[in-house]
């Protein structure tokens, strides 16, 4: 079945589903765009790896007991102490995928397609890491996608633009620094976007039947409790929304 909104399902932004939901449409914008692509092009699936220490504050336990000589004592004793428990922080390998259409006779990179992971939109290595190849991209003749489809974290810098729960940047490096930015709310549908390629030739891609197919396949039902609050909260607008919303799709698949 699909997924019950119109647009963005903020149930799949949970960190228990969202690793799963990004690698199958990662796939799903890649098996799309094969089949409409000409034979100029190829679509690559590629990924970012980086070492991710999260959080850098170190946790130290408080010893239970210190045994320390008596300071009466005038000889030279050696201090004994119970050994404290201590965390060591150990770097996670962190991979994030994203899709590269090429040039199929040179390889040549010509559009970057990123769906932004929770990493990328909150401070730390992940962020830094992906804002790194994004300025890399911005001063090369290669197109960049970048697809926000999570509410939470602070959204990549950008001049202008209005305050939106999602939202899609399409940036031809023919135009930059401007850029065309879709955003969207919790209440619509994903728009459909037109993917730059050479010479101003654009390809479509429709994201909205894209999440409704992984959505699907993927039996994303079976793991959602929609009776559950989410996070990030809901304005209280759209809380009601939410809740009338789930309350009618419910009574419609028991009538």
């Amino acid at each position: 079945m699909p997924s019950p909104f119109p647009g963005m399902n903020p149930f799949l932004e949970v960190s228990e589903l969202w690793s799963e939901f990004h690698s199958r449409m990662i796939v799903a914008i890649a098996d799309t765009l094969d089949e409409t692509l000409s034979r100029q092009y190829r679509v690559a699936v590629e990924k970012r790896v980086y070492l991710d220490q999260g959080d850098e504050t170190v946790l130290i336990g408080i010893p239970d007991v210190v045994v320390m000589a008596p300071t009466a004592v005038t000889t030279q004793t050696a201090v004994l102490a119970t050994p404290m428990t201590v965390e060591v922080p150990i770097a996670e390998e962190v991979q994030e995928r994203y899709l590269e259409i090429r040039e199929a006779a040179t390889g040549r990179v010509v559009t970057v397609i990123e769906l932004l992971s929770p990493k990328n939109k909150r401070s730390g290595t992940g962020r830094d890491a992906y804002l790194q190849k994004r300025q890399q991209i911005m001063i090369s003749q290669t197109h960049l996608v970048e697809i926000d489809l999570l509410r939470a974290g602070v959204p990549l810098p950008m001049i202008g633009g209005v305050a939106s729960d999602y939202r899609i940047l399409v940036s031809p490096s023919t135009v930059r620094p401007k850029a065309q930015l879709y955003a969207f709310t919790l209440r619509q549908p994903i728009p459909a976007i037109a993917i730059p390629l050479d010479q101003s030739a654009t390809i479509s891609l429709d994201l909205q039947p894209l999440l409704h197919r992984v959505y699907d396949r993927a039996r994303f039902e079976l793991a959602i409790d929609y009776t559950e609050s989410i996070t990030p909260k809901l304005p209280e607008e759209d809380r009601v929304w939410l809740s009338s919303f789930i309350a009618e799709e419910t009574r419609k698949e028991l009538s």
